[in-house]
Parts: structure tokens; sequence; C-alpha cells
């Protein structure tokens, strides 16, 4: 009898638990967090300052400059037998196969062989001969004994130097014209010349005197 209300009363307790809502056991969610505030807008951009003008380029004060280009050499010109070149202030010259010919303001003609046996062309030389009076002076002269000439340059007592023009016929024959103009001489020295290869190695000289 004692088991059986034993029973009984369990089975009550049971029924009563069973009864109980669920929500009494549950959890209560916590409570959702308010939104965050939205961020300001960023503030607008300020308009990009002007550029500032190029000032003008200043003007170059060419009275105070100097111009330090050098000036190129005259190069070597070939000719055709006879072909008359002009000199400048009224001299001409033309090449033969037998030397140089050439003639001044007064139209007098002149001659320098390469054929007569006083040009030694077996070895590198140069020759000069000058004419003019006092508005100026005509320079001109043979090199031979080579076929690497390039350059010619005349040179004053005071260490002046002047490129001069060069000529040759087709083929290179081996000798050549040379000439340049000059202002009259202010010293009693004379001139001297000289020869240079295409390396611009001196390979011939005739000394001032």
């Amino acid at each position: 009898m004692t088991r059986t209300k034993k029973y009984a009363a369990a089975v009550a307790v049971a029924a009563v638990l069973v009864g109980v809502p669920t929500g009494a056991y549950a959890t209560a969610e916590p409570p959702t967090p308010p939104a965050a505030p939205a961020a300001p807008a960023p503030a607008p951009a300020l308009p990009a300052a002007p550029a500032a003008p190029t000032p003008p380029a200043l003007p170059t004060n060419t009275s105070n400059t100097t111009d330090t280009t050098p000036t190129p050499a005259p190069t070597l010109r070939v000719v055709r037998p006879g072909e008359r070149v002009d000199g400048g202030d009224g001299w001409t010259l033309w090449l033969t196969r037998d030397g140089k010919h050439w003639t001044g303001p007064d139209g007098y003609a002149n001659f320098r062989s390469v054929t007569d046996g006083n040009v030694d062309m077996s070895r590198p030389g140069v020759s000069h001969q000058s004419q003019g009076d006092e508005t100026g002076v005509f320079h001109s002269g043979l090199y031979y004994g080579t076929k690497r000439a390039a350059r010619v340059e005349l040179i004053a007592a005071d260490g002046t130097r002047t490129p001069a023009s060069l000529l040759e016929l087709p083929g290179r024959p081996g000798w050549g014209v040379w000439y340049v103009s000059t202002p009259p001489a202010t010293d009693q020295g004379g001139e001297g010349v000289a020869l240079y290869d295409r390396t611009g190695r001196l390979i011939a000289e005739l000394p001032a005197f």
C-alpha cells in the first residue's frame, strides 16, 4: 500500500513539471543594441589653386656672350682637270695633270709643276706661295707625297692658325693644292704651313721664317 502511494505521488509531481510552460526555463535573449550613428559626410573638396603663370623667358644678352662653337675646317674638294675654282678676292685656281695653275686680280697666270723633278713625290711635303698688297694676301701651295692628306693650316708668326681649302684631281693622285686668304701681315715674320692626315697626325711641315 505504501509503495503504491509513493508511485502516485511521483506521477503527480511529473505531471506538474510537465505542465509548466517551457518559457519559464528559457534564457531571455539580450536586447538588440542600437544602431551606430552614421558617419558624417566628408567635407567637400576645396577647388585647386590656379597654377602660377610661367614667366616669359628673359632675352639673351648677346653682346656679352661668346660663341665657343668651333669653326669647321674647309673640306677637300675633288675637281676635274682644268676646272676653274674661285679663290675669292679675284683669285682663280685650276689643276691639270702636270700641276697647279692660278691667276690674280691682274689676270697674270702662274704655274707650279709637279712633274719637273723639283717636287719629291716619294715622301710627304708641302710648299707655299703668297701674293698680295695692303688689302690682303692670297696664300697657296702644293701638298704631295701622300694620299692621306686631309687638312692644311697656315701658321702666322704669332702662332695664329688658319685652315686652308684643299683641291685634288679625281683618283687621289698623291698631290693637291691648298689655298687661303688672310689680312695683311702686321709683323715681319713669314708664315709656316702644316699638313695633317685623316687621323689628325702631322705628316709634313714647312716652318715659318
